[in-house]
C-alpha cells in the first residue's frame, strides 16, 4: 500500500454511498458525520434492478417504466442531499441501473472514490449472519476501504470522551496494510488505537500444549508492531491479546471501550467459505454498534495460508 492511498483514504475528497434507499434514514447520519470531518462530498448512489423498473396500467398489465422508478429514486435522495448542503457539504445523487455491485464498481472509477460507505444488515431468523449479496460481493471486489453500518451501529452521543479505533489483527504479513491504515485513521481522528490479536480460548490451547510459548511470542509480536506502528503515525498504541472467539472478543473489547470505528482486513476465501458467510468478518459487521471499515487484504500464496499462525481467521 503506497503512503498516498493511505493519505486519500483517511482524508476522503470523495466518499460514495451505496443505498438500496431503505437504508437511508439510517446510513447518511453516518455519511454526513464523516464528510463533515473530512471535507469530502458525498455521492449518493442508488441501483435500479430491472424488477424495480416494472409497474402496472390501468388493465393490471405490467410495462416497463425507468423514468418513473428513476423519478421515484432521485425525490428519495433529494431530500437527504438538501440536508447535506445545508450542512455545506456537497452532496450529488445519482441513479444507475444495472447490477449492483458491477455499478457501484463503475461509480467507484468514475468519481475517484477514496471511500465507499453502505448499509447491511442480519437478516436470517435461524442464527445465520446475513449482510445481503451485494454488500458480500462489494467486500471482496473493490480495491478501497469499505466501511459499513449494521443495524446496531450508532453515531456517538457526545464526543468530548477520548476516541477509539479498534484494529483487530491476524499478525499476517498481509494484515499490515489494515494495521497502518487503522492507525492513521486514528491519527486523523486524533483518538487512539487499540491493536487488538484474539488467540483460540486457553483451554484449548493448553490441551495442544502451547499456551505459555505461542501467548509469550504472540504478545513480543503485537508489541513490536505496535511500537511500530505508533511511530509511523504518531499517535498512542495499545496491543491487547484475549483468548475466545475472535468475532465475540471483537464486538466485546468495542462495546466495552466504546470504540468509534472498527477496522478489520478481509482476507480471501473459497468459494465454499464465502457462501457460508459464517466469517468472523460478517458476525462483526453484523452486531457491531459502530461502523466498522474493512480493507481487502492481499492474496497469499497456498502455502503462505497453511503455515500462517494460528489466530482469529477474518
Amino acid at each position: 500500500m503506497r503512503v498516498t492511498d493511505t493519505y486519500r483514504w483517511t482524508h476522503p475528497e470523495t466518499i460514495l454511498v451505496a443505498s438500496d434507499l431503505s437504508d437511508l434514514d439510517h446510513l447518511m447520519p453516518f455519511a454526513l458525520d464523516q464528510a463533515g470531518h473530512t471535507g469530502a462530498h458525498i455521492i449518493l448512489l442508488h441501483v435500479l434492478a430491472s424488477t424495480a423498473m416494472f409497474t402496472a396500467d390501468a388493465a393490471g398489465m405490467p410495462y416497463y417504466d425507468t423514468a418513473g422508478a428513476v423519478e421515484i429514486a432521485e425525490h428519495t435522495m433529494h431530500g437527504w442531499c438538501e440536508t447535506a448542503q445545508r450542512l455545506g457539504i456537497r452532496c450529488e445523487p445519482v441513479v444507475r441501473e444495472g447490477h449492483p455491485t458491477q455499478q457501484i464498481g463503475a461509480a467507484i472509477r468514475q468519481f475517484h472514490a477514496d471511500r465507499l460507505l453502505l448499509g447491511t444488515r442480519s437478516r436470517s431468523k435461524l442464527g445465520k449472519l446475513l449482510i445481503g449479496s451485494v454488500a458480500e460481493q462489494v467486500l471482496r471486489s473493490v480495491n478501497l476501504p469499505v466501511i459499513t453500518v449494521g443495524p446496531e451501529a450508532h453515531l456517538p452521543v457526545e464526543r468530548g470522551e477520548e476516541g477509539i479505533v479498534l484494529h483487530a489483527t491476524t499478525l499476517r504479513e498481509t494484515s499490515r496494510p489494515s494495521a497502518a491504515l487503522a492507525c492513521q485513521t486514528a491519527a486523523a481522528q486524533k483518538a487512539k488505537l487499540v491493536m487488538l490479536h484474539v488467540l483460540p480460548p486457553l483451554a484449548e490451547m493448553e490441551r495442544k500444549g502451547n499456551a505459555d510459548g505461542m501467548t509469550s511470542s504472540t504478545r513480543l509480536e503485537l508489541r513490536i508492531l505496535a511500537a511500530q506502528a505508533g511511530a509511523d503515525c504518531s499517535t498512542e498504541v495499545e496491543p491487547l491479546v484475549v483468548h475466545g472467539n475472535p468475532s465475540i472478543e471483537i464486538l466485546a473489547v468495542a462495546a466495552e471501550r466504546k470504540a468509534n470505528l472498527i477496522v478489520l482486513g478481509a482476507t480471501h476465501r473459497s468459494a465454499f467459505e464465502n457462501l457460508t458467510r459464517d466469517r468472523t468478518v460478517y458476525r462483526v459487521l453484523a452486531h457491531a454498534r459502530c461502523p466498522v471499515l474493512t480493507l481487502r487484504e492481499p492474496q497469499t500464496m497456498p502455502n503462505e495460508a497453511v503455515t500462517a499462525m494460528a489466530g482469529a481467521h477474518l
